[in-house]
């Protein structure tokens, strides 16, 4: 996966992390997201210990914060603009570009979401997957800033992480399988758009506003979003 900057080039400590991730990548194939292996990197790196400390604030998760954050701009980098593209063309093609943005470095990508998987570490697991989900929407178009701002980052948090989990284990060709798999999970999305938005529909014409409606599908995206 390219370190580049992006989203974040106004850090003032974004090249030392970047600097101290592409060092600690190697290592995390074999040794997993450690304090070791950070402390090796910054080592590697020849990073000043005040520097290290001011840079890496969180420790192991600030490294894989930055590794996620990596991720997420090579893959806007990496994708095309999203004119000619239907919405679930759009959001396929966003994950599946993420997931790619990992290829490269895919045994640590396993052991970052085996780190994450820790009790604890829910926290910081969820906001990585939904501020991907949030890049991936605002490239696709989406401008919501209600209650379907969160929904759909949520249950698009929900595919990432089912998608990322099959295609940890998928040895076809070109991850084929994950991509079906990907298809898959996207069209079930749709569907379950197409429900929510005759449910909203049904709740205005039946109460006028869509308060009954928000707390129904409020319900069914945390429902769907553990599910995955």
């Amino acid at each position: 996966m390219p370190i580049v900057a992006g989203m974040s080039a106004n850090d003032p400590y974004l090249e030392t992390r970047h600097a101290v991730l592409a060092k600690a990548l190697p290592n995390v194939a074999f040794d997993g997201w450690s304090k070791a292996v950070l402390a090796a990197a910054i080592e590697a790196a020849d990073i000043e210990p005040a520097m290290a400390e001011l840079s890496f604030p969180q420790g192991v998760e600030t490294l894989i914060k930055t590794y996620s954050e990596a991720g997420d701009t090579a893959m806007l980098a990496a994708l095309p603009k999203p004119d000619k593209l239907k919405i679930r063309e759009r959001i396929t093609e966003a994950v599946w570009q993420r997931l790619l943005a990992d290829a490269e470095n895919i045994e640590a990508a396993r052991r970052a979401a085996g780190y994450l998987a820790v009790p604890g570490r829910q926290k910081l697991a969820a906001d990585l997957l939904f501020t991907s989900a949030h890049h991936m929407w605002r490239w696709a178009g989406d401008t919501a800033t209600d209650y379907n701002y969160y929904s759909k980052r949520l249950i698009l948090s929900g595919v990432i992480t089912a998608t990322r989990l099959y295609w940890f284990d998928d040895n076809s060709d070109n991850f084929a399988n994950s991509r079906a798999f990907l298809e898959r999970r996207i069209e079930n999305v749709m569907q379950f758009e197409k429900v929510k938005a005759k449910a909203k529909n049904w709740s205005e014409k039946m109460h006028g506003d869509s308060a009954p409606f928000d707390g129904l599908i409020g319900a069914l995206a945390k429902m769907r979003y553990r599910s995955h």
